[in-house]
């Protein structure tokens, strides 16, 4: 079980934290959103399902395999927002089903970026604007 949270919301915390935070102060920034690690990857498929069907017509899920957990690895990460949100006032604004989408989009629509990740290239490029 994990929190997923939207990196333009993550973003935005840390920015009000730098804004309205008390220096000396820590502050949890966090999507109010626990899902298991299957059900993400299920959303994925869906999304990718829609969005760039596989060529076979297959669903993306039935690539979906299973391994053994490692020793000591932990069930559960939360976060409790509640000192961000009622001290500076914060609190994220997509959801997870929008923010995983709008990933998922972002990732299909820059696929160059990808690319000169994958290759390394992206250490000898100027920066572009990829948003």
């Amino acid at each position: 079980m994990r929190d997923w949270l939207y990196v333009n919301d993550h973003c935005n915390g840390i920015l009000k934290v730098l804004e309205k935070g008390s220096i000396g102060e820590t502050y949890n920034i966090g999507g109010m959103t626990e899902k298991t690690n299957i059900d993400v990857v299920t959303t994925i498929c869906d999304i990718l399902d829609q969005l760039r069907p596989r060529v076979d017509e297959k669903s993306y899920k039935e690539q979906i395999t299973f391994i053994q957990d490692r020793q000591g690895h932990d069930r559960r990460y939360a976060i409790d927002i509640t000192k961000i949100t009622n001290e500076i006032g914060w609190k994220p604004e997509e959801k997870f089903e929008s923010g995983i989408r709008k990933t998922i989009e972002w990732y299909l629509n820059n696929q160059e970026w990808i690319t000169h990740i994958q290759s390394g290239k992206y250490k000898n490029l100027q920066k572009k604007n990829y948003r």
